[in-house]
């Protein structure tokens, strides 16, 4: 016997098939999600779930960050004002003679 194939959204399951989800994802599904892509090249996202006599592709809703990366919130994260090591003082000058002190030849 083969098994059926169907294809639900996660909104409407029905309770026993909900609490088939819960007992598989305990943690939630966050890493088990796919991608699937349609014919016409349109996507969903999906998780997995198998019972005796059917196989589901359960779709999930996704949130994607789509926001552009803004170029100011990087600029401002350090200030001019921030001499982090920068004020020429903390570091010694160097010589230009070798040092013995590593044990050069």
């Amino acid at each position: 016997m083969e098994k059926k194939r169907l294809v639900i959204s996660y909104n409407n399951l029905s309770p026993e098939v909900l609490e088939l989800v819960k007992k598989k994802y305990p943690y939630g599904y966050l890493n088990s999600v796919i991608k699937v892509t349609k014919p016409n090249n349109d996507f969903f996202y999906a998780i997995t779930l198998d019972t005796d006599d059917t196989s589901y592709l359960i779709k999930v809703n996704v949130k994607i960050d789509t926001k552009p990366k803004d170029e100011d919130e990087e600029k401002d994260f350090f200030s001019e004002s921030d001499d982090i090591g920068t004020d020429g003082d903390s570091f010694p000058e160097e010589s230009e003679e070798p040092s013995e002190e590593y044990g050069e030849d």
